[in-house]
């Protein structure tokens, strides 16, 4: 979807962090941007933004859990802008990171609600409507980085996370040969206020008496780089992760990432996976057989599509944020 000058996105969890950076580069990108997100306030205090530059703009209240209140927010913003042409499945959440078998029922539960069945909400919605309008259009879900490679005591987070790629994974190929690509987004360490959102956003029936959240102290100090080697900043800012999604749609990406360091993790992961399987000798002519009967399962033509971007050129245009 090379053209995004005019069409409509529509952006949920976009009130702040990685969501508002994506909404950013949409607006900068030429579309309307839809802020969709649970906190009223949140949504008011962000439009002025886009206002000041000219960039069209409407907020929306939406809880992602709420299925009739997302059909209610795709008609309203269709009565603003027109046909939605992108969708990016950004509201996430994080709970308390312990073991499984210690987490509450209640973070259990608000957790899968946003991070997984969320994101199904979303694609329910607007696909049908995208398909019918027949113009080219997009799907986005923000994973994470814990989806590919586990963190240890955060289950429920990796799940959901790793869930949502395999959904887009899943999706990207039935989407096949219909006017609607599909990407994951997997995003490793970015810029944000997601702990503090997450407490925010939490519905009363899921808060667990007694729970105060723990501050994140600083990261031990890692030893000194080598003399004369800049290290880059781990945590990028949540404008440059919008930039990267508005490239990935531009390109029809099926997974859009930022950190390349993270190929590591994938790799040792794949290698793992690999070992797993058992060495057995089968006669060539039925392993040729089986192979052709089970291409569905083994070689899905949808991995054919993504192909390496190239580097980052954010420098030109980071400027037009002013720091905000």
């Amino acid at each position: 979807m090379e053209n995004l000058q005019g069409k409509t996105a529509f952006v949920t969890g976009a009130a702040s962090g990685i969501g508002l950076g994506i909404a950013k580069a949409c607006g900068r990108a030429g579309m309307n941007v839809v802020i969709a997100d649970v906190r009223r306030a949140a949504i008011d205090s962000v439009l002025p933004f886009f206002d000041r530059r000219g960039w069209p703009v409407y907020g929306v209240e939406l809880d992602v859990t709420d299925r009739d209140a997302y059909a209610k927010a795709a008609d309203e913003v269709e009565g603003v802008f027109g046909n939605i042409h992108v969708l990016v499945n950004n509201a996430g959440v994080e709970i308390p990171m312990v073991p499984i078998w210690e987490c509450d029922y209640k973070d259990i539960d608000f957790i899968q609600g946003v991070n997984f069945t969320g994101v199904l909400n979303g694609l329910k919605t607007m696909i049908p409507r995208m398909l019918k309008h027949g113009e080219p259009s997009h799907v986005v879900s923000t994973a994470s980085q814990s989806g590919v490679s586990i963190v240890p005591g955060n289950t429920m987070y990796c799940a959901t996370k790793g869930g949502v790629i395999s959904m887009m994974e899943t999706v990207a190929a039935d989407l096949q040969g219909t006017n609607v690509g599909a990407s994951a987004f997997v995003p490793g360490p970015i810029k944000s206020n997601f702990q503090v959102t997450s407490i925010e956003v939490r519905p009363d029936k899921y808060k667990v008496a007694g729970y105060e959240p723990k501050k994140r102290g600083p990261m031990p100090a890692p030893p000194a780089p080598p003399e004369g080697v800049t290290i880059p900043e781990f945590q990028i800012e949540a404008v440059e992760a919008g930039e990267r999604v508005v490239r990935g749609i531009r390109r029809g990406d099926l997974y859009i990432v930022t950190h390349s360091i993270f190929r590591h993790g994938v790799k040792a992961k794949a290698e793992a996976m690999l070992r797993a399987y058992p060495e057995e000798t089968m006669d060539p002519r039925a392993e040729e057989y089986m192979l052709e009967m089970m291409k569905f399962l083994l070689k899905n033509p949808i991995y054919d599509i993504q192909t390496q971007p190239g580097a980052p050129d954010w420098e030109e245009f980071m400027g037009i944020y002013d720091g905000e």
